[in-house]
């Protein structure tokens, strides 16, 4: 596969999407974080659409320093989110997120971050599977959240699980109509044993039992891109993808320096790390994003979120994850949940980088 040759170097900051921030482009993607105490964009306890393994606060989380930074591009500010001009923008559109369990996280920061500014709109909750919705009623305004992980098919043959690499009809359906779509996967590629969600790949009609994750995901990316450049009219559809979400399961990737740590995982992380880099590695994965992404005839606005979230070890729920039991809490190295992230926190960044994107 073409994967083997793409990417020697580790530095992928040269392609960076621009906007106009002032009169001048801005790199949104490239900053550090700031300390803003106008934050957190929301209170949890006034957002009923936050999954408790989101919930940190809820659930007991005793910090609340992590609430308060603000994302700060080297050379502009961004624009601050405006729920109101956002509801006023998308009047009579679907916003959809395509994806697994970190486009939901985006997905219900999203719902939080335009409710709490527009707290009188009537509003309507539909959570199902794969098709979660959410419509603002008084502006005709949905946002919905899909469930494929994979974004391409998964079917159920004989009872076993098969991975369709080139097949992207059945899901497709679901989202072909949206006005503007934003789409993430990744994470369950890797996943293994119990976790793995699949019993066979199938690839040019032979089955197999595994392969190379990274060569299963180029090839899974390269049909969704061929679908997008097939199918989506970009005169009414705008389509975003949504980089690689880091994890923060290793603690000798952020404390270089001789620091001895504490913990297995990010349990007890309080603050991002300082600086624009991560000292850590970068995911294989987002090698084949960008290079999948570079060969599509009409590529989707990168919204290249993962060294911001790379700096943001302290962002995660670790054990206040929703309902752990105490025997869960007192174990935070098999425990704590160091993917997802809490809500409020880091993914209303990223809407607020998809707000930017959309309407500047």
């Amino acid at each position: 596969m073409s994967l083997r040759n793409h990417h020697k170097d580790h530095n992928h900051h040269h392609r960076r999407p621009m906007f106009q921030a002032n009169q001048s482009s801005c790199a949104l993607f490239v900053g550090t974080w700031v300390r803003d105490d106008t934050y957190p964009l929301y209170d949890s306890s006034n957002c009923n659409s936050i999954d408790p393994e989101f919930n940190c606060q809820m659930y007991g989380r005793p910090d609340s320093d992590y609430l308060k930074y603000r994302w700060r591009p080297l050379n502009c500010e961004l624009p601050r989110f405006d729920g109101v001009e956002f509801l006023l923008n998308m009047r009579g559109k679907t916003v959809m997120f395509v994806g697994d369990s970190l486009g939901r996280n985006q997905w219900e920061s999203l719902i939080c971050m335009i409710s709490s500014m527009a707290p009188q709109t009537r509003t309507e909750m539909i959570r199902g599977d794969p098709l979660s919705t959410f419509k603002f009623v008084d502006y005709g305004l949905t946002v919905s959240f899909y469930k494929a992980p994979y974004l391409v098919d998964i079917d159920v043959a004989e009872g076993r699980r098969i991975l369709r690499l080139e097949d992207i009809s059945g899901n497709s359906k679901a989202w072909r109509d949206a006005d503007v779509l934003s789409f993430n996967t990744g994470h369950w590629w890797s996943h293994q044993g119990s976790l793995q969600g699949w019993d066979y790949m199938e690839s040019g009609g032979s089955y197999y039992q595994d392969m190379d994750r990274l060569v299963a995901l180029e090839e899974g990316l390269r049909t969704w891109a061929n679908w997008v450049d097939t199918n989506i009219d970009r005169t009414r559809t705008r389509v975003f993808f949504q980089s690689i979400s880091p994890t923060h399961y290793n603690p000798s990737e952020w404390s270089t320096g001789g620091g001895t740590t504490t913990t297995k995982n990010c349990y007890g992380e309080t603050a991002p790390v300082i600086g624009t880099t991560y000292p850590g590695a970068f995911p294989n994965q987002m090698r084949v994003v960008d290079v999948v992404i570079r060969d599509m005839h009409n590529p989707p606005f990168l919204l290249d979120i993962t060294m911001l979230s790379e700096l943001r070890k302290d962002g995660h729920p670790s054990i206040y994850s929703g309902d752990l039991s105490p025997e869960q809490r007192a174990n935070p190295g098999r425990s704590a949940d160091c993917s997802h992230w809490c809500l409020p926190g880091l993914p209303d960044t990223w809407n607020q980088l998809f707000y930017t994107a959309l309407f500047y």
